[in-house]
């Protein structure tokens, strides 16, 4: 993992030069790289709202039905990234339990880097290890159901508790 640090004001990230938001085989939409990307390479920054926890919930509630599908990056305890407000196309990086992106914070920011080279056309991932503050129980597991196919695919976006 890269040492986490904020970008120059002038790196420009998620260029439609680089990058494009189409039709997903594993959820809805997803980012494809448009050029061959090197690893490390910062993709995204995840923009939206930062917004209460508890609020961001009540607005996915009223809004989800049951699609548990949901634009909040959860950047402490109490704040979230509302990418449904503001939000830019990393709001539509999937999950993979083996990606080839993963996410970094800084203070309340997060950036998608690549943790390996990316090929054109391939579709951007990280690993969401998502933490509920109910317990991951099998049914919890199946309503955040992995779709990645891959070999070490753990079945849910849930990570460790």
């Amino acid at each position: 993992m890269k040492e986490a640090q904020e970008p120059g004001a002038g790196e420009a990230t998620g260029s439609p030069e680089r990058l494009r938001v189409g039709p997903s085989t594993l959820h809805g939409l997803g980012v494809f790289a448009r050029i061959a990307i090197p690893e490390g390479e910062l993709l995204l920054e995840y923009l939206g709202e930062i917004t209460d926890g508890e609020e961001a919930e009540q607005r996915q509630a009223d809004t989800a039905g049951d699609d548990y599908h949901t634009f909040l990056f959860a950047i402490s305890d109490t704040l979230v990234i509302d990418a449904n407000v503001g939000g830019n196309a990393a709001r539509y990086v999937n999950h993979s339990c083996e990606p080839n992106c993963e996410t970094e914070q800084v203070g309340q920011r997060v950036f998608i880097y690549t943790l390996r080279a990316v090929q054109p056309g391939e579709e951007l991932l990280y690993d969401y290890r998502l933490v509920l503050d109910e317990p991951h129980t099998p049914a919890r597991e199946q309503q955040h159901a992995c779709r990645c196919g891959t070999p070490a695919c753990r079945g849910t976006m849930l990570g460790e508790r």
